[in-house]
């Protein structure tokens, strides 16, 4: 059984970083439908390249979407996802006013909350096996 391991490298590092976002609209508004998640999923891969990262998964529902990313470590997720916001904000609230209404969502479009999660590589057991077991010296 292969294992597929998937390693960014630049010049001077070797990384595998993957984070689970999730945004959610202003007050849970459920404004997307398929055509605003196609323009949201079409904005955010722009900005993650922009930032060298790569939008791996993209989905929501009308309430929320769901990322995962690959970014390199020089990027900061809070960096990364106050753009991913902002540019996606900008392009959805100009492309489709007719369907938002300003008023209930007090000119913003994202939730300012979010969730990230560190993801991929191994359990975390492993890994805290893998480092009790070094050989230490005396």
């Amino acid at each position: 059984m292969a294992v597929e391991t998937e390693y960014r490298r630049g010049r001077h590092v070797v990384s595998a970083m993957h984070v689970h976002l999730v945004f959610v609209t202003k007050y849970r508004r459920g404004v997307l439908d398929d055509q605003m998640l196609t323009r949201c999923e079409e904005t955010m891969r722009k900005v993650c390249e922009d930032f060298e990262a790569e939008l791996r998964e993209f989905n929501g529902e009308s309430d929320h979407v769901h990322l995962l990313v690959c970014y390199p470590p020089k990027v900061a997720v809070s960096n990364l996802v106050n753009s991913l916001k902002g540019v996606s904000s900008r392009y959805l609230r100009k492309e489709f006013t007719g369907r938002l209404n300003r008023a209930t969502m007090h000119g913003h479009f994202w939730s300012p909350s979010y969730f990230a999660a560190s993801c991929g590589g191994a359990p975390l057991a492993i890994i805290r096996q893998y480092i009790e077991q070094q050989q230490r010296p005396l």
